[in-house]
């Protein structure tokens, strides 16, 4: 089976800062990981003002981004990889590649691009109808991936091999 490839990345904004606190991406076969993401120095504030985030949580269980850009290589290499469009993934992704002078091995899309047959809204609507039917809480980017790829299901985008 091949699926497509969906990326969703949770994120800490105040008004001095933006950088990833955690990614889940979608494998050929619609598998998932998910990682906490450690940050690295340069993206915290020097207040400290982190708004909700738990720096001691991300720090103690956050992946290093050596170890993930090395994943997200063997993972998505030459890649489209689809986020829904709402976050500002492709920020969050240069920010994760660019603090280790890396260029990401894969090229992000919005799944509009993917699903072509809704617009952005009804597409929206049923990514919240479905984490909503599943249960799901929405500002997990596990959660998020899943909503997409039953969405690619849905609409016939998985081909079997």
């Amino acid at each position: 089976m091949q699926a497509p490839r969906f990326l969703d990345i949770e994120y800490c904004q105040t008004d001095d800062v933006l950088f990833p606190t955690a990614m889940a991406w979608s494998l050929a076969d619609g598998q998932m990981k998910t990682v906490v993401i450690a940050p690295v120095d340069e993206w915290l504030p020097e207040d400290g003002d982190l708004g909700d985030v738990d720096l001691h949580y991300l720090a103690e269980q956050g992946v290093p981004l050596l170890e993930l850009i090395h994943e997200l290589h063997e993972d998505l290499p030459d890649q489209t990889v689809y986020v829904d469009g709402l976050d500002p993934d492709e920020i969050l992704v240069d920010l994760i590649f660019s603090a280790m002078n890396q260029e990401a091995p894969f090229e992000i899309a919005p799944i509009t691009d993917l699903i072509t047959g809704l617009d952005s809204d009804a597409l929206e609507d049923r990514r919240r109808q479905l984490l909503f039917e599943e249960g799901l809480e929405p500002q997990l980017p596990e959660n998020g991936v899943y909503a997409l790829l039953l969405m690619a299901q849905e609409e016939g985008l998985f081909d079997e091999d």
